[in-house]
């Protein structure tokens, strides 16, 4: 990508954004951040000797005119962050939001409506180069708006876009949430050899082992799900035992459609 990036915040999810983009060429010399705690090495990468890091936005020089500023900041202190970046908005840059549960309009209400801003919803395996971000922008963001933001999140795995930013909520509980549930269900299935007999340790590396190959079968394999849970299970078989149970009428797509639906009115409840 060419162009200057000010990226506002450098915990987690802005230290793996700017470990992919220097993996993937990005000069650090373009990129400046903004982060009172004074923290950048968060990320193999991150601490670079090249980048620029100031604890304000006062302390941005003058003269600097970023292409892309990326608010990588907690959704807590976007009231106290945000209205200081007004000063950018005459310049034309994308602001770029992975502000969880803040919509377009409400990032666009602290910057003022001129402001060009799009909306991405990462997940933490960005901090191992698999995230999945879902992106939304409004009409009036350009088309080369949006390949930089494109190219900026593919920095840290796939990306897909939406056309209605009401889907946003379903996203962030889909994949937002996503991992969460992907972790409680390796300790349920390591909680669970440990009942069957199992030493703790080696229930926790077969759970781990097994939904991290699962994982790599449905990325790399065009088979559905579906079609893949049908060739582990035998008729009458042990999986087909474990899955009557699994998949019973207070089973696990009962759960998962209540656990979705309670994730996704927070974070309706959460926006603006």
């Amino acid at each position: 990508m060419q162009g200057t990036i000010l990226l506002v915040g450098s915990g987690k999810m802005g230290g793996a954004l700017l470990d992919g983009w220097f993996k993937r060429g990005v000069n650090p010399v373009d990129v400046m951040v903004v982060e009172p705690a004074g923290r950048v090495a968060v990320a193999p990468c991150s601490a670079h000797p090249a980048l620029t890091t100031v604890p304000t936005i006062e302390d941005v020089p003058k003269d600097f005119r970023p292409d892309v500023i990326v608010f990588a900041i907690k959704p807590q202190i976007v009231d106290q962050a945000l209205p200081a970046y007004r000063r950018f908005v005459a310049d034309r840059p994308v602001f770029l939001s992975v502000i969880a549960g803040k919509t377009t309009d409400g990032i666009r209400s602290r910057l003022g409506p001129a402001a060009d801003v799009v909306r991405a919803m990462p997940n933490t395996p960005a901090a191992v180069g698999k995230a999945m971000t879902v992106l939304y922008a409004p009409p009036t963001v350009s088309e080369l708006q949006r390949k930089i933001c494109n190219t900026l999140m593919s920095a840290v795995g796939a990306v897909a876009w939406i056309t209605d930013e009401a889907h946003m909520d379903a996203v962030t509980a889909v994949s937002g949430s996503g991992p969460a549930y992907v972790f409680l269900f390796a300790e349920a299935l390591t909680a669970a050899g440990v009942e069957a007999g199992l030493a703790p340790d080696l229930a926790a590396r077969l759970a781990h082992a097994t939904i991290a190959g699962a994982g790599a079968m449905l990325e790399q394999m065009p088979d559905s799900p579906e079609t893949l849970r049908r060739n582990v299970t035998s008729p009458g078989g042990t999986t087909a035992a474990a899955l009557e149970v699994l998949m019973g009428e207070n089973g696990l797509m009962r759960l998962f459609s209540r656990a979705v639906a309670a994730a996704a009115a927070r974070s309706r409840e959460l926006a603006g």
